[in-house]
């Protein structure tokens, strides 16, 4: 099993085009043995101590294998939205991990 953890930051006023990308790729993910886990979009609240500039959304997804997740990356469907995600993210940051 390996986990992705992703900090998604959203270019300002483009909210609903990343919301348009994400109702495409999330019901992808189960098709090559993934699992979102939580989707969590954290308020200046939820931040303890000093930090760098806040997400717009924490995804932590679990695929089987690594394997799983690069069928995922490279899915048809997908791809024909990456657009999407291309014109609404600014920056992100992927952590790949494993369960200890």
């Amino acid at each position: 099993m390996i986990y992705i953890t992703q900090l998604i930051y959203i270019i300002p006023g483009q909210e609903d085009v990343f919301e348009q990308f994400e109702a495409v790729a999330i019901p992808i993910i189960s098709k090559y043995n993934g699992k979102l886990l939580f989707r969590v979009r954290p308020d200046a609240a939820a931040f303890i101590g000093p930090h760098t500039e806040r997400p717009y959304e924490i995804h932590l997804v679990e695929f089987l294998t690594d394997q799983d997740f690069e069928d995922f990356k490279h899915d048809a469907e997908r791809k024909k939205f990456l657009h999407l995600k291309e014109q609404s993210i600014r920056a992100s940051v992927m952590i790949v991990g494993t369960r200890l």
